[in-house]
C-alpha cells in the first residue's frame, strides 16, 4: 500500500480489507493505523503523506477509478453522508459476520477481474464493485446509523462539495460566497451541511484550506508570501496566524 494516490493509481480511490499485521500512515494531517480485520477507504490518496508497513501485514487492496465507481455506485443518498464521515477517518472497524462478508467481497471482484473472456466482464466487474459499495454503506450504517437524507439535501452538499473540490477554497473562505454560488442561504447551506455530515459548512471550507496548505508548506520553494498571496490572504501574518489556528502551528515550525 505504499504506493497510495501515486504513479499509475494517482487518483483512484483505494480500499483495502487487513487480514493480518498492520499498516500505518498519515492522511489528513492525522495517523491512522490499520488493523486486521478492519476496512479502508481512501477518496483522495494524494493525501496519504508516509506509509509503514509491519512485517506480517497482508491485505486485499482494490484501486477503482472514480469514473468506474461512479457507474458502480448504488442509487442511494447514503453515499454523501458515508464519503463525508469517510473523508475524516478512513478505516472501519468490522465486526467478525463483517470481516466474512468483507472478505468474501475482495475475493469475488479478483476472482471476476481474472475472467477477462467473459463476454460481458465490464457489467460484471460493475456488478462486483457494487455489492463490495453495498456493503461498505451497510458497515458503516451499522456504526453511525442509517438516518435517511433527502434527495434535495444531498444533491445540495454534493454541489458544494464540488466547489471545494475544484479549489474554490483557495480564493474565497466566506461560507457567503458558497451560498451564492448555489442559489441558498448561508444558514440553509450550514444547516444541510450539518445534517447530512455532522459538520457546518465553514468546517469543510476551513478543512479543505488547511489540507491544502499543509500540503503546500512541505514545498520549501514557496515563501510564506507568495503562499499567503495564493491563498487570497490580506497579509503573511494573516496568513500564520490562520495556519496557527488551524494546523496548532506556525508555518515556519511546521517546516521543520
Amino acid at each position: 500500500m505504499t504506493g497510495i494516490g501515486r504513479g499509475e493509481v494517482a487518483g483512484y480511490l483505494c480500499h483495502a480489507y487487513c487480514h493480518e499485521g498492520f499498516c500505518e500512515f498519515t492522511y489528513n494531517n492525522n495517523v491512522y493505523r490499520l488493523k486486521a480485520g478492519e476496512c479502508l477507504i481512501l477518496r483522495r490518496g494524494e493525501l496519504v503523506v508516509s506509509v509503514g508497513e509491519s512485517e506480517d501485514f497482508r491485505a486485499d487492496v482494490v484501486y477503482v477509478t472514480p469514473e468506474f465507481i461512479e457507474v458502480s455506485t448504488p442509487h442511494s443518498n447514503y453515499g454523501m453522508k458515508g464519503s463525508l464521515a469517510l473523508f475524516n477517518n478512513p478505516i472501519i472497524h468490522l465486526t467478525p459476520e463483517q470481516q466474512k462478508v468483507c472478505a468474501l467481497d475482495f475475493d469475488y471482484i479478483k476472482r471476476r477481474l481474472a475472467l477477462t473472456t467473459h463476454n460481458f466482464h465490464r457489467d460484471a466487474m460493475i456488478n462486483a464493485i457494487q455489492c463490495m459499495i453495498i456493503d461498505f454503506f451497510d458497515f458503516h450504517a451499522s456504526l453511525y446509523g442509517n438516518e435517511k437524507i433527502t434527495s434535495q439535501y444531498a444533491e445540495l452538499m454534493e454541489r458544494f462539495m464540488a466547489l471545494l473540490e475544484r479549489g474554490d477554497y483557495r480564493r474565497n473562505r466566506e461560507i457567503n460566497y458558497y451560498a451564492d454560488k448555489l442559489f441558498v442561504t448561508s444558514k440553509y447551506l450550514s444547516e444541510v451541511c450539518k445534517k447530512v455530515s455532522g459538520f457546518p459548512a465553514n468546517y469543510w471550507i476551513n478543512r479543505y484550506t488547511v489540507l491544502d496548505i499543509s500540503r503546500q508548506l512541505r514545498d520549501r520553494k514557496k515563501t510564506l508570501t507568495a503562499l499567503a498571496e495564493a491563498y487570497n490572504f490580506s497579509s503573511p501574518s494573516y496568513f500564520s496566524r490562520y495556519v496557527q489556528k488551524y494546523l496548532g502551528i506556525k508555518p515556519t515550525d511546521f517546516r521543520e
